[in-house]
């Protein structure tokens, strides 16, 4: 399972730097329309701070202090800074995940969850529907208005 895990994380983290790599005007990653209330920069910024979170600190044991607000209030960082953050937030997932024990999957997450406790295997099954979901919307941003 752990390696299945890895393998997947593996793929949407580089799905997710190819999609901002994709874009061919880099303003086009900041804008938003009556109808898209997220753009491609914040989404990633937002998960670049999930994944250093929820597992870098809590699974990797990273000091790591999350700041939310500016994950979405945050505008015009670089196409280049945003893709650096994606491929550094790759290393501390996979190098967490790697170093993780097996017999830790099944057990309790350290912290609830919208107040649920959750085993380990179940929060990172949760946090990698979250990556590929936010990175979906990205390309959609991204084949809609980078124009």
């Amino acid at each position: 399972m752990k390696t299945a895990i890895i393998q997947l994380y593996s793929r949407e983290i580089d799905r997710l730097a190819s999609e901002i790599e994709q874009y061919k005007e880099e303003t086009s990653l900041w804008k938003l329309t009556d109808n898209i209330s997220n753009c491609a920069g914040n989404l990633c910024l937002h998960l670049v701070g999930n994944l250093n979170h929820f597992i870098g600190r809590y699974i990797g044991n990273i000091d790591y202090v999350r700041q939310r607000n500016a994950e979405f209030n945050t505008k015009d960082v670089p196409k280049a800074t945003l893709v650096s953050e994606v491929n550094k937030v790759k290393e501390v997932v996979l190098t967490a995940l790697k170093n993780f024990p097996d017999a830790q999957l099944k057990k309790n997450y350290p912290i609830k969850k919208n107040g649920e406790v959750l085993t380990n295997e179940f929060m990172l099954m949760h946090l990698l529907w979250h990556l590929s979901y936010h990175v979906g919307q990205i390309n959609y941003h991204r084949r809609l208005l980078d124009i």
